[in-house]
């Protein structure tokens, strides 16, 4: 599903964002950064939740080989 957006944005800062990502497109910056925006909050979300469940049982781990 598509939503169409009117957004006013500050020009400089749609120019230094398609410097930085050498994306031409407006929709594609304007959607590349939602989905960074996306993946930062979600990846916060993780962080600040880590290390809260105290009764979770250890998992057991495979090693991929023997330290020398």
């Amino acid at each position: 599903m598509l939503v169409r957006i009117t957004l006013d944005l500050d020009e400089a800062s749609v120019e230094r964002a398609r410097k930085l990502s050498g994306i031409k497109e407006t929709e594609r910056l304007v959607r590349a950064g939602i989905e960074a925006l996306i993946a930062r909050t979600s990846a916060e979300s993780l962080a600040a939740r880590g290390g809260t469940q105290k009764s979770l049982a250890r998992i057991p781990r495979r090693r991929s080989g023997k330290l020398a």
